[in-house]
């Protein structure tokens, strides 16, 4: 039960806020359709009797007004969507109706409220997001430029695609038809800018990698195989408060651990749930791969361990080792290689959680 006298529940749309206010005392409602304003938004409040409790779903309208509120004082939560409790059999789904009910679940404490950015580590998830889309972008763009290659029988045999020999031979294909010349030269054009833009976001990622507030927990993320700076960044910034987990629960926010239905004596266990955040599962999905190989210290790793401190380094060391053993494991087994990396990730998500909240070295 929360203590306020209030407590406010607000649908927030793009152009509208339909409010919904509670009063634990004499259970009347207030209600109010309001322009998306914080200073709007802020003056209806005020205007209600006190003290007063807040509660939106998290969306595409971003924390704005959730800082809004809390600077002025007001107690606001921001509420996990997948995670409210709505009846069964209620076929009615009104604007009115949700920030109804999200009062009526704040006052009786049962909203589960997801952790809410710094403005800092919001502008560095901007920036690692928009790397994520630029990779997308030139995925498919590098597609249309191959698929329409091999529609008109010009297949690549000269090894590894998209290095400078296959970019010569791209740039030596020629086509008799107008309109096939065209869509190349466009698809091309796709490819270079987008090429671009990634690059140029790169340097950007490097350089607050190096100096900012993620810079410790990164270095010690690249202590680990298949973890160089753009993806310990990454993560760092995506998972943010790392000490809000443990080593077993992480893999369960990243939606690594498989689903279940058991009932009775029955249990059935299928696919990983997939929940939690998509980015930082595909990192280190790609990351588990790196650990099938013989492990090695190569200059490369001893490079970014040289960044990082003595325990950090000595625990990735401990670290690649029993990643590398659990793969030789499920090898030996016969496991299906996209299920073995699939839980050699979970694990890899373990020993992040290791490094990230390692607080000082023993030296």
């Amino acid at each position: 039960m929360i203590k306020e006298r209030t407590s406010v529940g607000l649908d927030v749309h793009a152009r509208s806020v339909v409010a919904a206010g509670l009063d634990a005392v004499t259970g009347e409602v207030f209600k109010q359709r309001l322009v998306p304003d914080s200073g709007v938004v802020l003056d209806w409040l005020h205007g209600l009797p006190g003290p007063i409790a807040v509660t939106y779903e998290a969306g595409p309208t971003g924390f704005g007004l959730y800082r809004a509120i809390t600077e002025a004082g007001i107690r606001c939560e921001v509420a996990a969507p997948s995670k409210l409790n709505r009846p069964a059999g209620d076929r009615v789904k009104t604007d009115a109706k949700d920030a109804l009910l999200l009062a009526q679940l704040l006052q009786v404490g049962q909203i589960t409220a997801v952790r809410v950015p710094s403005v800092t580590e919001e502008a560095a998830r901007d920036l690692v997001r928009a790397r994520e889309d630029v990779r997308g972008e030139l995925m498919r763009a590098r597609h249309r430029v191959s698929k329409l290659l091999l529609r008109h029988g010009y297949v690549y045999y000269g090894g590894k695609a998209w290095t400078s020999k296959h970019t010569a031979w791209l740039n030596s294909r020629r086509f008799d038809q107008a309109g096939t010349r065209a869509a190349y030269e466009a698809d091309r054009e796709a490819v270079d800018f987008a090429l671009a833009r990634r690059d140029r976001l790169d340097k950007a990622i490097t350089a607050m990698a190096a100096d900012s507030e993620f810079t410790a927990v990164t270095r010690r993320l690249c202590c680990l195989r298949g973890i160089a700076t753009l993806t310990g960044f990454a993560l760092a910034v995506e998972i943010g408060q790392w000490d809000r987990f443990t080593g077993s629960s992480i893999g369960t926010y990243l939606g690594l651990v498989p689903g279940e239905h058991s009932s009775g004596e029955s249990r059935r266990q299928g696919g990983i749930t997939k929940t939690g955040n998509t980015h930082a599962r595909r990192l280190l999905i790609e990351a588990a791969w790196h650990h099938k190989p013989r492990y090695v210290v190569g200059p490369v790793l001893r490079q970014r361990w040289e960044q990082a401190p003595q325990a950090a380094r000595a625990r990735a060391h401990t670290g690649n080792q029993r990643l590398h053993q659990r793969w030789a494991g499920y090898t030996a087994r016969h496991k299906k290689h996209t299920v073995a990396n699939t839980a050699i990730a979970r694990e890899l998500a373990g020993w992040c959680w290791s490094l990230a909240t390692l607080e000082q070295d023993p030296e």
